[in-house]
C-alpha cells in the first residue's frame, strides 16, 4: 500500500503539510475563561461565622491610663502634655511594673496623623504595656 501525494503542481488537489492549530487555541481559551470564573468562587464558598459590628460599653476604671493625642500630633497624660516620646515610655515603664497591669487608652482626633498614634503605640511596646486600646465614638444612629 501506497500513498499518492498526488502530482507536484500546486493544484487544488495539492496536500497540505501545515497543521491548524486554531481549534486547539480556541478550546484552551475556552477553558482559561472557565477556570477563570470558578477558581473564585470555590474559594470563597467556604461557611465562616464572621464577627458582628457591635459597640462595647467599655467601663473605665482609675486605674487606667488614658493617653490622648490630638490634631497637631501632640501627646498628653490625661490632661497634661508629653513633651517627648522617651518621657512617655518612662512614664509607661513605672506603670508597667505594678500588679495587675493597667490598660492604656488611646484617644486619636479624627484628623490626627498616623505618626502620633504610632509613636504612643511604639512607646507601649518599648515599655512593656500588655493590654492597649482605642476609645472611639460610635457611629451617629441611621449611619
Amino acid at each position: 500500500m501506497s500513498m499518492n501525494p498526488g502530482s507536484s503542481d500546486d493544484g487544488d488537489d495539492a496536500l497540505m503539510s501545515a497543521i491548524n492549530t486554531t481549534p486547539l487555541v480556541d478550546v484552551m481559551l475556552v477553558l482559561l475563561i472557565i477556570f477563570l470564573i470558578t477558581i473564585p468562587v470555590v474559594t470563597t464558598s467556604i461557611k465562616l461565622s464572621l464577627p458582628k459590628e457591635r459597640v462595647e460599653v467599655r467601663e473605665t476604671k482609675p486605674e487606667n491610663i488614658i493617653i490622648s493625642v490630638d490634631q497637631g500630633g501632640n501627646i498628653y497624660w490625661y490632661e497634661a502634655r508629653i513633651n517627648n516620646v522617651d518621657a512617655l515610655v518612662a512614664k509607661l515603664s513605672k506603670v508597667s511594673s505594678v500588679n495587675p497591669q493597667p490598660e492604656v487608652q488611646v484617644r486619636g482626633d479624627a484628623n490626627a496623623r498616623f505618626e502620633g498614634v504610632g509613636k504612643v503605640l511604639l512607646a507601649c511596646q518599648r515599655a512593656g504595656i500588655v493590654k492597649v486600646t482605642f476609645i472611639t465614638e460610635p457611629p451617629p444612629l441611621g449611619a
